[in-house]
């Protein structure tokens, strides 16, 4: 491994997410082409194309740059690494379709451009998210991603408990309830800390966690590394989590590419709402604190993977 890596100070971490948000990029744009797989009879034009603007908008790529630099750790090929990487951001990106919906967070600009239920229709972009997520399990069920089979049925296992009922799907229904949507009067439910916390562990932290710990399953991690490395995503994840909610508060919608201010307008339950924006930062820093003690096991080889921590709680957009 190069010094570069071993010492990660900030621009080596920016140029490491700048490499794998482009190899990620690449591989994208590859798997959303109009040639259909073996097994398939035709890819719809303009589903293909929605799903394309979903997916090929850019963005920092962190999830998959945690799959790819914590699989680094285990000597996994980068090309496996950058597959696995590559359904996790489909995943990722057929949330934020879905999120940006109507009946969701109802949002018009993602990334900076429409969302893509605004660039095509509320029907498309509710296929172009399902297409999206149904190839992310395709990607990761290919033997290109991991030889093994019963490595990729263990993968296929935890991303689908990280997005589903108990993960994130779960998460995005504790957080449309904790803003009345549900309630006779349209009353925001007042959610305790504990609440919070675990609606976010969900919603967020849990694919943020499962990228991680898809990263130490391709390059099958002994039970103490991958204990530590479950520590260190859920960690991560929270602290993300808010760091984002901050940022809706304090940052520009040109800093965020998307509208801010919108959590507190629907009564959101934040930990900013909880604890006040103060106790919320220094939750923040803890949280990103403990997100990279969890990596002493692993010395010097960590160091991107603690950058990336100190970056999450940091972040300006």
């Amino acid at each position: 491994m190069s010094s570069e890596r071993r010492t990660a100070p900030a621009a080596a971490l920016a140029s490491a997410l700048s490499e794998t948000a482009a190899a990620i990029e690449t591989l994208l744009d590859a798997l959303l082409q109009d040639k259909p797989e073996p097994g398939e009879a035709h890819r719809p034009a303009r589903l293909l194309a929605a799903m394309r603007h979903g997916a090929l908008a850019g963005g920092k790529r962190l999830r998959p740059f945690l799959v790819v630099e914590t699989a680094r750790l285990f000597g996994v090929p980068v090309e496996q690494a950058a597959r696995a990487g590559a359904a996790v951001e489909l995943a990722h990106c057929y949330s934020l379709v879905h999120d940006d919906l109507p009946a969701m967070d109802d949002d018009d600009t993602r990334r900076g451009r429409p969302t893509v239920h605004k660039a095509y229709d509320e029907a498309t972009a509710i296929l172009a998210g399902d297409g999206l997520l149904t190839l992310a399990f395709d990607v990761i069920a290919d033997p290109r991603t991991h030889p093994d089979g019963e490595t990729r049925a263990a993968i296929i296992l935890l991303f689908a408990r990280a997005l589903g009922l108990g993960g994130m799907v779960g998460g995005q229904m504790l957080d449309l309830s904790a803003e009345g949507r549900f309630a006779a009067d349209g009353a925001p439910d007042k959610l305790g800390e504990a609440e919070i916390r675990r609606m976010q562990a969900m919603k967020t932290g849990a694919l943020l966690a499962g990228s991680v710990l898809i990263g130490a399953r391709l390059g099958q991690a002994d039970p103490a590394r991958m204990a530590a490395l479950e520590r260190y995503g859920k960690a991560l994840g929270a602290a993300f989590q808010v760091a984002d909610d901050i940022l809706d508060l304090e940052a520009s919608p040109e800093q965020m590419g998307k509208a801010t201010a919108k959590d507190d307008a629907k009564g959101k339950a934040t930990l900013v709402t909880a604890l006040g924006l103060d106790s919320a930062k220094r939750a923040r820093d803890r949280l990103s604190g403990e997100a990279i003690a969890a990596l002493a096991v692993f010395g010097s080889e960590a160091a991107l993977l603690r950058a990336a921590a100190e970056f999450t709680a940091q972040r300006k957009s």
